[in-house]
């Protein structure tokens, strides 16, 4: 039997997809493996068949839906710089651990020729398999059927696929390439999605839930995955938009390209929906996989442990001359982590998003911890709104599955202007000083250098509930700088001296010395200890040993009302 007959109208009762069965119409189990016509019933003309014969045609059957639509249909895909669905899943899957549920599955929707068209699958496969040994849910759209729109059977397995990976506490991965709503079947496709958001939102906080974007997302279809811990997105091939360009165009009158509009960079360097972005597919998945190492099950068990290579006592003398003792100069924060971690190995999160935070997953000691730090080549390490809402999602998340988090503070503060008030950098700071209080995981500051103002309350301080604060011996923590904070304190002084220049120069020194010296903070209690940065490594994974079994029981409440 050709992929084309299987796709051609088949044979149902009455009511099972709307219609009744024309005649000579059949089911592809009722014809032999060889093409000849068989009664559909068992037992009625020519006998009962043998159990084998009805295996063997059900493997038959198996193998057309597996194959998808035909040859012509896969070309085209392959054209458009894109793989296929079960391409996709043997790069995503441990080689042959993957397990398809309701493959046989078929839409029953009538009109608009959707009776003549009723291939298996419906557009979507669904499943689980092993991801470096561990089980993994996902469901990833086929385009080359119904442009992999959504309808209601599609719909439907998309949900037990997510039910299954709650009860089981398994990660979900959805492989993202479709065309939205599929128009003919009208309000059942929009409930379908209804469906699939309210079941992000259960999930959320209770498994770690991944989208790649590997094709168009349109429409009410893109907030799925923006209600994921996680998006990828593949340069050149995947979009991602509510409106599109025609609706842009119409609307507005503005001439935009799909890729300028919603295509992979700008999601990953201006909106910050998407956390990942990548040249390929096979990149891409290969990046998923590693990510899903780092990652718990679920929210009731501990991210999993690998034994390190990297001794835990490494000293890391590197660090001497890569952070300078001038708190004006620039530096690159990434080398400091890749000095720290395991191996030099972490996974940086929204990279080209708010570059002047850094915000990475990592192993110390074999253990996966979430870093955030301030970079000061970019913007001196400022906090801004976005870098704000970046950080605090990134906190907020670490909390959720038990990810202890470690904060490299070199902060001169929040990011000054008229745009920043008007644009709401009180809220979205806030953002981050609640995702920070709120969470319960082991938390341990690191201050390498400057930490000036409301930003070093918010980075962890030891004010709003950091388990164990360390800083290194050219540490500066402050209202503000020695020269902003002499003018201020000193202004009439200044003013009124023979040489104010003199007396500011003086005045600054005598404060940098008074309350700016590296020990001022440890002298308080504020800071543990005062240590040497090539034991920076040794001293943070001593600290979360310290810390593992951490416990605080917070106040009886439904929830908290975070900051909008």
């Amino acid at each position: 039997m050709s992929v084309e007959e299987a796709e051609r109208p088949t044979t149902a009762p009455r009511g099972a997809c709307g219609r009744k069965a024309e005649e000579g119409e059949r089911h592809p189990l009722a014809a032999s493996a060889t093409g000849s016509p068989r009664p559909a019933s068992p037992g009625a003309g020519q006998g009962t068949p043998h159990l084998r014969e009805l295996t063997g045609r059900l493997a038959e059957l198996r193998a057309l839906a597996t194959a998808g639509p035909g040859e012509a249909a896969t070309e085209a895909q392959h054209r458009r710089g894109r793989l296929t669905v079960r391409e996709r899943l043997e790069l995503l899957f441990d080689e042959g651990t993957f397990h398809e549920i309701e493959t046989l599955r078929r839409h029953r929707a009538t009109g608009f020729g959707l009776e003549d068209r009723r291939p298996h699958t419906d557009g979507v496969v669904t499943g689980w398999g092993l991801v470096e040994g561990r089980r993994v849910f996902a469901y990833a759209h086929d385009f080359r059927i119904f442009g992999g729109a959504l309808g209601e059977a599609h719909a439907q397995k998309i949900h037990k696929v997510m039910d299954l990976a709650e009860t089981a506490g398994a990660p979900l991965v959805s492989l993202n390439d479709g065309a939205g709503a599929r128009i003919q079947e009208g309000i059942s496709a929009l409930a379908g999605y209804g469906g699939i958001f309210r079941r992000n939102v259960r999930s959320s906080g209770v498994v770690p839930q991944i989208s790649v974007m590997l094709g168009p997302c349109a429409g009410g279809a893109a907030y799925s995955p923006s209600l994921t811990d996680f998006v990828f997105m593949v340069r050149s091939t995947s979009q991602m938009f509510v409106t599109g360009p025609d609706v842009v165009r119409a609307v507005t009158g503005e001439e935009v390209t799909h890729e300028e509009l919603g295509g992979a960079e700008v999601h990953a360097a201006r909106s910050g929906v998407a956390a990942f972005v990548h040249d390929d597919e096979e990149t891409c998945l290969a990046e998923v996989r590693h990510l899903l190492t780092l990652l718990p099950a679920n929210n009731r068990e501990l991210p999993p442990e690998t034994e390190p290579d990297d001794p835990v006592d490494r000293r890391c003398e590197a660090l001497l001359d890569l952070v300078p003792a001038e708190p004006r100069r620039s530096y690159d924060i990434r080398p400091v982590i890749a000095e720290i971690v395991d191996d030099g190995d972490f996974t940086e999160v929204h990279e080209l998003w708010a570059p002047n935070v850094v915000c990475a997953l990592a192993r110390l000691g074999g253990q996966t911890v979430g870093l955030v730090a301030n970079q000061p080549s970019v913007s001196a390490g400022v906090l801004d709104i976005d870098a704000s809402q970046k950080a605090a999602r990134f906190v907020q998340f670490c909390d959720a599955f038990s990810i202890p988090l470690v904060t490299l503070v070199d902060v001169p503060g929040f990011l000054p202007g008229v745009d920043q008030e008007h644009g709401g950098i009180i809220r979205h700071g806030a953002k981050l000083l609640y995702a920070y209080c709120d969470a319960t995981v082991p938390r341990v500051q690191v201050i390498l250098r400057k930490a000036y103002g409301g930003a070093y309350i918010v980075l962890d301080s030891r004010s709003i509930g950091c388990d164990l604060s360390f800083a290194w011996p050219g540490n500066e923590i402050a209202v503000m700088g020695a020269e902003g904070a002499a003018g201020v304190v000193f202004r009439r002084r200044i003013a009124a001296a023979d040489d104010p220049e003199a007396t500011r120069a003086r005045l600054v020194e005598e404060y940098r010395t008074e309350l700016m010296h590296p020990y001022y903070a440890a002298e308080r209690g504020l800071v543990d200890d005062v240590i040497d940065p090539a034991d920076t490594r040794r001293v943070l994974i001593d600290a979360l040993a310290v810390l593992r079994a951490k416990h605080r029981a917070g106040p009886a409440r439904k929830h908290g009302n975070q900051p909008q």
